[in-house]
């Protein structure tokens, strides 16, 4: 069941689901571009989650009530919409895995460092959310036996290009920043550039899977 929670004075958050599943980022996109061009007028940003749509309106044009009773024929036509198969964007990222904490994570998890690649490289991820920092898009779901918390005390400094891994997420960090996941590798791509279009080649809904490369093409790649 569909839930309307405000937050704060000028946001409307749609509880969409309890639960995430591989198909609902996708749809959540599409709902969010559906909002956007019936409700566009109204609305300031949207920001997706894996189980959420929040939305920013302007309060000189409605309030939370009214959007809602707006809202309501669009989620009912969503809500009875075929899920559908796969769909989004199938990126392909390569990875050198190399990362500071591999062994730790292979040592924790109770398995060699080649099978923790060969698990973590295996699925194919969806992309869920993009948050945190520009163009850091939580991936999800990772394999069950690569599922551990994050470290207890963050690093003050990741280097850009880092993949990691957190509870049932992965992802990588597109700039230099502190983090508290597990680093697993090095990614040779620049997964955000705010002078390109988009910023981020990564979108909602899209599909990501990680393939191992050595460190020579690591490093050929990030020279180009």
């Amino acid at each position: 069941m569909i839930r309307f929670e405000p937050v704060g004075v000028e946001a409307l958050l749609l509880v969409l689901a309890e639960q995430p599943d591989a198909g609902l980022p996708l749809r959540i996109a599409r709902l969010a571009e559906r909002i956007r061009a019936e409700l566009g007028p109204l609305l300031g940003d949207l920001v997706p989650g894996w189980t959420s749509l929040l939305l920013h309106y302007d309060l000189l044009h409605t309030d939370h009530l009214q959007l809602a009773e707006r809202l309501a024929p669009l989620l009912q036509d969503w809500l009875v919409e075929p899920a559908g198969e796969g769909g989004g964007q199938l990126h392909q990222i390569p990875v050198w895995y190399a990362g500071a904490d591999l062994g730790a994570v292979a040592q924790a998890c109770g398995i060699s460092v080649e099978r923790v690649v060969e698990l973590h490289s295996g699925v194919e991820y969806r992309v869920g959310a993009i948050g945190f920092a520009p163009g850091f898009a939580y991936l999800g779901e990772l394999p069950a036996a690569l599922i551990l918390p994050r470290l207890a005390t963050p690093r003050t400094a990741v280097a850009a290009g880092s993949l990691a891994i957190a509870e049932r997420q992965t992802a990588i960090y597109p700039q230099a920043s502190p983090g508290g996941w597990h680093l697993l590798g090095l990614c040779p791509w620049r997964l955000f550039d705010a002078g390109r279009i988009p910023p981020c080649p990564l979108a909602l809904g899209d599909r990501v899977r990680f393939v191992p490369v050595d460190e020579a093409r690591y490093r050929a790649e990030a020279a180009n």
